[in-house]
C-alpha cells in the first residue's frame, strides 16, 4: 500500500529532469550582463537596519536618519539581492559594491501620525496618556547602475 502512495525514484527523477530550467550562468559577469539586458531591475538593500525591496524612482520612508540633510545623496552599500523579471543574483550576505551602484536622495524629514499611549494600573488610580509623533526620513531611490566590467576596471 505504501508503494502506491509514494512515487518511485524513477518517476521523481524524470519529473526533476523535465522541470529543470536552462543552465545557470557560469560566472558573476555573465549573470550581470544577463540582468543588464533586461528592461527593469530591483534590489533588496538594507537601509537603517532593515531590508527593503527597491526599484528606481521609489519613495522610501525609514526611521529618522539624524546625520543627513535634505538633498544629500546616499550610496546604498548593503545590497543583498539584484534582479530583473527573469534573473536574480543573491549575495552572501551582500553583493560587492563594485558590481552594482544604487543611490538615494533625501527628500524630506517628516513626522508620522499622532500616537497615543495609555498607561493604567488597576485599583491604584494611576492613569497616564502619552502622545508623540515618530520622526521619519523619506528617500527617493535613483537608478540602479550595474557596472559593466568590474573585474577589468579593478585590475
Amino acid at each position: 500500500m505504501a508503494s502506491l502512495l509514494r512515487p518511485s525514484f524513477s518517476a521523481l527523477a524524470s519529473r526533476a529532469l523535465s522541470t529543470q530550467a536552462s543552465a545557470p550562468p557560469a560566472a558573476v559577469p555573465n549573470a550581470l550582463s544577463l540582468i543588464r539586458s533586461q528592461p527593469s531591475h530591483y534590489v533588496v538593500a538594507s537601509v537603517a537596519g532593515r531590508k527593503y525591496l527597491l526599484t528606481p524612482r521609489d519613495l522610501l520612508t525609514v526611521p529618522r536618519l539624524k546625520d543627513v540633510k535634505v538633498g544629500d545623496v546616499l550610496r546604498l552599500s548593503d545590497i543583498h539581492e539584484l534582479g530583473s523579471r527573469e534573473y536574480t543574483i543573491r549575495g552572501s550576505p551582500t553583493i560587492p559594491a563594485d558590481h552594482v551602484r544604487v543611490e538615494a536622495t533625501v527628500v524630506e524629514h517628516t513626522k508620522g501620525r499622532m500616537e497615543t499611549i495609555f498607561k493604567k494600573k488597576r485599583r491604584k488610580g494611576y492613569e497616564r496618556t502619552v502622545t508623540h509623533k515618530q520622526t521619519y526620513t523619506r528617500l527617493r531611490i535613483g537608478p540602479i547602475d550595474i557596472v559593466e566590467d568590474a573585474s577589468s576596471s579593478s585590475s
